[in-house]
């Protein structure tokens, strides 16, 4: 692909195959991940019934999900389980980049074509990169759980023990650093294969192993401003988490939106 004269040059080059055009990736700078989170908010104000529907939607899931591992007695796995279900926060949130994608191109919004996106062609791909990351899911948690009996047995630990096992404890600290560490790892790894590519599928007529490996050269090309992106999300969603999940409603349509924006800003 040739550059036109005076225009900067791309950071990186996704080939697509198929007699496709590449895709050119940005170089973006912190002042453009500033004007995506604006543009984001401004998405979610200007249709608000949508991203409010689907943060209630993950919001919903997410108090079933606490509910079920309380009421089982696993109390000890909802740290785990919890920073895993903000995981899959990008394909819940993927009717907001449809949202966002029709405000930019001034089309007409209904339920029928924002909830109908998720269903089609594209949104096909986009299921088959969820099932990436829900195998990565059920890693994470098997991980956690064989974590939590390699340094502590066999013995399930009331609400009350649990703050004691892990704070009071070397064995707990440990436990504590190895789970965090881990998860993060995790977690940047997800973030990785899914900070453009999940708006990327409702865009283009792309594979989501093409997606992937987009918005994995997304990340190298811009590593300081995504670790920010990153790092912000993960506030967020630790925003969700300790209200027991009543900000979300908010925070994640919020987030879809801003996740357009930034896919816009790095994708040429």
């Amino acid at each position: 692909m040739t550059a036109t004269a005076g225009a900067p040059r791309p950071a990186d080059i996704v080939q697509t195959g198929e007699g496709r055009p590449p895709i050119a990736i940005n170089a973006i700078t912190q002042d453009d991940l500033s004007d995506a989170l604006a543009k984001g908010w401004s998405d979610f104000k200007a249709a608000p019934m949508y991203g409010l529907f689907f943060g209630f939607l993950y919001a919903a899931g997410g108090w079933m999900l606490l509910a079920l591992f309380y009421a089982t007695s696993l109390h000890y796995v909802i740290y785990p389980i919890a920073t895993g279900f903000a995981l899959i926060a990008p394909f819940v949130a993927a009717g907001t980049y449809e949202v966002s994608r029709r405000l930019e191109r001034k089309e007409p919004l209904s339920w029928s074509v924002v909830l109908g996106s998720i269903f089609n062609e594209r949104g096909r791909e986009l299921g088959w990169m969820a099932l990436v990351t829900t195998f990565t899911l059920i890693i994470w948690f098997d991980f956690a759980v064989f974590l939590y009996v390699m340094f502590f047995g066999l013995k399930v630990p009331t609400m009350a023990e649990l703050p004691r096992l892990i704070f009071d404890t070397p064995s707990g600290a440990i436990f504590f650093v190895v789970g965090n560490v881990t998860g993060a790892a995790i977690a940047f790894f997800v973030f990785a294969i899914t900070a453009i590519s999940c708006p990327m599928l409702m865009d283009r007529e792309v594979d989501f192993v093409t997606a992937m490996i987009a918005s994995v050269k997304t990340v190298h090309a811009n590593p300081k401003v995504m670790i920010s992106w990153a790092a912000l999300i993960a506030f967020l969603l630790g925003v969700c988490l300790t209200t027991f999940f009543l900000a979300m409603p908010v925070l994640l349509p919020f987030l879809g939106h801003a996740t357009w924006q930034v896919y816009r800003k790095c994708i040429a």
